[in-house]
């Protein structure tokens, strides 16, 4: 992390526009927060090896990352969630062209403290929670209290595929949102702190942010399907209903030193980085 931090510190000195930029050296990344501990393993990693290349890794979420990417202030976007046709004309009149690159998998745990008795929601009866439908736990067979329900922030690519996958289930005509109480967190990992003191709280987040101070409850389709755990062998099979591609968007055909950095991501070498953060090889 202190060398992340070192890196971090020499690409702002130098200027954020890598793509663009005469040095060759270092290239920036930004963007999702659910890949910020993927990313940066892989750019630790990756300067072990090539002491001389420098890899900065910042987070804020998919919108900043391909906002960055579109403004050119960075080389490589991190997204979970697929460009919209919006940014991409935006990003046409800039002169910049997203080109999509998927270099893992991820499950979205839905997460309860470990005090919480319930342990299995379906799909119907999430979308209900986290629209404000359900608002007592006492609902779905649990204590008598008012559910707390955090989620992600709007610029975040989970927020959009919670939101299109869980509460719209898919369908695009849907105009389904999250309640207006819900509690819009920075980041995955201020949602795995509230959770962790909170028996009242449900959130969402990638399964590589799962520890002992959350439960990640079994997730079921529907009420007479079976009810599935978010893990590495059940996304990978697809019975996980709740699971989702890992992206990074680069400007155009990725060349020179950004195309270095993401073949090591895409190698037998990096793909076992991404499970040993609890990710999924998208590269079996």
């Amino acid at each position: 992390m202190r060398r992340i931090l070192l890196v971090m510190l020499l690409v702002f000195g130098l200027g954020c526009s890598a793509s663009r930029n005469t040095n060759k050296s270092f290239i920036q990344i930004k963007g999702s927060d659910t890949m910020v501990n993927l990313a940066q393993a892989w750019a630790e990693k990756y300067m072990e090896v090539n002491p001389l290349e420098f890899i900065a890794v910042t987070g804020g979420g998919s919108g900043t990352g391909l906002s960055s990417l579109i403004s050119n202030t960075c080389a490589i976007a991190m997204s979970s969630r697929t460009v919209k046709p919006k940014e991409i004309a935006l990003a046409q009149q800039k002169g910049v062209n997203p080109a999509e690159i998927t270099v893992a998998l991820d499950g979205l745990a839905v997460v309860v403290n470990p005090e919480n008795p319930i342990d299995r929601l379906t799909l119907d009866q999430l979308a209900a929670i986290f629209s404000g439908k359900i608002r007592n736990w006492k609902e779905v067979g649990g204590a008598d209290q008012p559910i707390v329900i955090l989620s992600r922030e709007v610029n975040s690519g989970t927020h959009v595929y919670f939101k299109e996958h869980v509460l719209r289930k898919g369908n695009p005509a849907s105009r389904e949102e999250f309640a207006p109480g819900a509690l819009l967190m920075s980041s995955s990992q201020a949602i795995a702190d509230e959770i962790s003191g909170n028996p009242a709280a449900i959130g969402y987040y990638g399964m590589g942010y799962v520890s002992a101070k959350q439960k990640a409850l079994l997730v079921a389709m529907n009420d007479k399907s079976g009810y599935i755990s978010p893990s590495i062998e059940n996304v990978v099979n697809g019975n996980y209903p709740i699971s989702r591609p890992l992206f990074f968007y680069t400007n155009g055909a990725p060349e020179g030193l950004v195309r270095k950095f993401i073949d090591f991501c895409l190698s037998a070498e990096g793909q076992k980085i991404v499970s040993a953060t609890d990710f999924v090889p998208c590269k079996q």
